[in-house]
């Protein structure tokens, strides 16, 4: 029976087990032999990140041509005006072409949300807004160049959902073996 590992990668964590100089990678957090991260979150992301021993469900989740939901909640720089909420949508234009549609919503800042460390830049001037993205394709830093690209920089992205799989209560570091 295949495992599956539900991990939530801290900010500043490489997807990855391999040491790098000066990084902590998923071995400080995960001592799991045989089992290998489904797809891949930004160093400077956090959030739900999918490991499992099976290669065949590795590809299902991680392969773009599966289309496998991932739902993200995004801290945007400034208050994006309703047509740039339906051009994010619709799909952007970036420089390896234009991105699929995807849900897009306004929320709250949530309130079960940990604090980031070290925290996003504060400017008095500048208001930021919390999106709810949910997408199904996984280009490298995709959100954050959709983002920058209809003018409002992401400053923190969490991802809470892949497929069927959740956040659930597991705090940054955390993770649960299915």
């Amino acid at each position: 029976m295949a495992r599956v590992l539900l991990f939530n990668k801290p900010f500043r964590v490489l997807s990855q087990f391999s040491p790098m100089a000066g990084k902590q990678t998923l071995a400080n957090y995960i001592d799991i032999p045989g089992v290998y991260a489904a797809g891949r979150l930004d160093f400077d992301s956090e959030g739900l990140m999918l490991l499992t021993d099976d290669g065949a469900l590795q590809a299902k989740i991680s392969n773009p041509r599966y289309r496998q939901p991932k739902v993200y909640l995004v801290q945007v720089e400034g208050i994006p005006e309703s047509r740039t909420l339906r051009q994010l949508s619709k799909g952007v234009k970036l420089n390896d072409g234009p991105t699929r549609p995807l849900k897009v919503h306004q929320i709250d800042e949530p309130n079960w949300l940990w604090p980031r460390d070290p925290p996003i830049r504060k400017s008095l001037s500048i208001p930021t807004q919390w999106l709810r993205l949910e997408l199904r394709e996984g280009r490298n830093r995709q959100v954050r160049r959709m983002t920058a690209a209809v003018g409002h920089p992401t400053l923190r992205l969490v991802r809470i959902g892949v497929g069927g799989f959740t956040l659930q209560d597991l705090r940054p570091g955390e993770y649960r073996l299915m």
